[in-house]
């Protein structure tokens, strides 16, 4: 289950230089606005240091990260809802993501146009929001609408479906978003249109170079916006992620962060974060052939997270032979965790936990 983020925020706030050093992928950057037609896609293995010190003690063929998918979407405008600037076109992207990656401008630099002429980082953040505000809103409209005949008829699921948007559209209209309803899983799933502001939201903000270690008064506004939201909020400087990505080895990268006084790039914070949003975690299966991360959502099951490899693992679901990371960097060997008594036997109703090193038997 790869993670996929929506880059999006207004012109020349650096979505495209944040999306270049994270994916690689070289988007094309300029500065002027709508530079962006057509969302560029990239995808990137998730950081994690983990993986590494498995292969140290296990001997393997390859090794296989998660990732995560990047999607970067046109800047968007004042109006964009009502077709001022590229207008929809990107909305349909952005619906088909699990996190929304909003890029905030935190830096002054008067060669790089602004669209409002001065930095305002929770302005620029009011701005995208209304219009997907307004995007999300018409949406539900016209999707109540076209309930109404079924409701009229009796239709149980219809009634349903109805009285959610209904609540959705309320909200929205008063300027909030719909994820600050407190929705149950039940009412979520009646819901059958996707909608942006249902999204869980991490803000990225980016800033100069002086202040990558410690962010600034923008950054500190947007903290405490995320706060009362909820939302996760990164903040890293695009031209030094870009500088990262242009380095060969591992050590180059970690001497070139070190010297920054930074412990993580920007790639790491950003997914570790995203999967903090969406209640995500990580096991890894290890053996001569490959050691392997995998994505799964907290509180699975052994036989659900077997079904992340293959469906056919969670139907004939046996056991799991399983340890932890933490028993194979204390023991150094899986025969070492066997003989000590570390090596877990675990059944269908096993909760799995992050960091888990997992054997799977089934029919």
């Amino acid at each position: 289950m790869a993670l996929t983020c929506g880059i999006v925020g207004l012109p020349n706030v650096g979505k495209s230089t944040t999306f270049n050093a994270l994916t690689k992928a070289g988007a094309k950057v300029e500065n002027y606005p709508f530079c962006t037609i057509e969302p560029n896609s990239g995808v990137v293995e998730v950081p994690d240091e983990r993986l590494q010190k498995i292969c140290d003690l296990i001997t393997t063929e390859k090794v296989i990260p998660t990732t995560v998918e990047f999607l970067d979407i046109a800047g968007l405008v004042k109006g964009a809802s009502k077709g001022e600037g590229l207008g929809n076109q990107f909305l349909g992207n952005i619906r088909n993501t699990d996190v929304i990656v909003h890029v905030v401008r935190c830096f002054e630099n008067g060669d790089i146009i602004h669209v409002e002429n001065s930095v305002d980082a929770l302005r620029d953040i009011d701005t995208i929001e209304t219009e997907l505000m307004l995007a999300d809103l018409d949406v539900v409209d016209k999707r109540i609408n076209t309930l109404q005949k079924q409701v009229r008829a009796g239709v149980k699921e219809a009634k349903s479906e109805s009285d959610v948007l209904t609540k959705i559209s309320e909200c929205l209209a008063e300027g909030k978003m719909a994820s600050s309803l407190s929705l149950d899983d039940e009412e979520k799933s009646e819901i059958q249109v996707g909608l942006i502001t249902l999204k869980p939201v991490l803000f990225c903000c980016n800033v100069n170079e002086d202040d990558v270690i410690e962010g600034n008064a923008q950054v500190k506004n947007v903290q405490e916006l995320g706060a009362q939201r909820g939302s996760e909020v990164v903040f890293l400087c695009a031209s030094i992620e870009s500088e990262i990505v242009e380095l060969e080895s591992e050590e180059e990268r970690k001497e070139f962060l070190e010297s920054l006084g930074l412990a993580q790039s920007g790639l790491e914070v950003l997914s570790k974060k995203s999967y903090n949003l969406l209640g995500l975690s990580t096991y890894f299966t290890a053996g001569e052939k490959e050691v392997r991360a995998w994505t799964i959502k907290n509180g699975a099951t052994a036989p659900e997270a077997a079904g992340v490899i293959h469906t056919d693992f969670e139907k004939g679901f046996i056991r799991a032979e399983t340890y932890h990371f933490d028993d194979l960097m204390e023991l150094k060997s899986e025969k070492q965790i066997k003989s000590s008594g570390r090596l877990r036997v675990e059944g269908k109703d096993y909760i799995v936990s992050d960091g888990d090193i997992m054997h799977f038997l089934f029919n």
